[in-house]
């Protein structure tokens, strides 16, 4: 790769990776939350279900002992509740109550509708190659970042 190339795709992703930090800055705390228990939340959400504060450590990438003060705040503020595992009764979920999130989603929608704008402008075959790059640009970052 070209070193101007790596350069303009540096800048990109730090612009981006700027914009949805404030963004989601912003977001919480419009939740009354911080950005890192509202991304925590979203992790959650995206979950099957109920999921252990380890998963949660595991997701994103925070220490167990710093996912349950996230879990304390959120359950405070009545986004989640721990419940019992049916299945094993000395593990406890994490369970997101959802009432109390869906009133919230309506501050995502501009963000919904950029995506829809913007991904408007490409082709299904342009699509197709943004969506291999997003792919392998999460699964790496995961990777290198997040699981080390």
């Amino acid at each position: 790769m070209e070193p101007e190339a790596l350069e303009r795709f540096t800048w990109y992703m730090r612009e981006q990776s700027a914009l949805t930090v404030m963004f989601h800055t912003k977001i919480a705390d419009q939740m009354g939350l911080s950005a890192t228990d509202e991304k925590c939340l979203d992790l959650a959400m995206r979950a099957d279900g109920p999921v252990t504060a380890g998963r949660i450590a595991e997701l994103s990438g925070l220490s167990t002992g710093a996912v349950t003060g996230v879990i304390d705040r959120l359950e405070r503020a009545g986004f989640v509740r721990r419940v019992r595992d049916p299945h094993d009764r000395r593990k406890v979920l994490v369970e997101v109550t959802i009432a109390d999130v869906e009133k919230f989603g309506h501050l995502f929608e501009v963000a919904r509708q950029s995506l829809i704008e913007v991904l408007s402008h490409f082709g299904e075959d342009e699509l197709q190659v943004i969506e291999r790059y997003l792919q392998l640009q999460i699964e790496t970052f995961r990777k290198r970042v997040i699981d080390t």
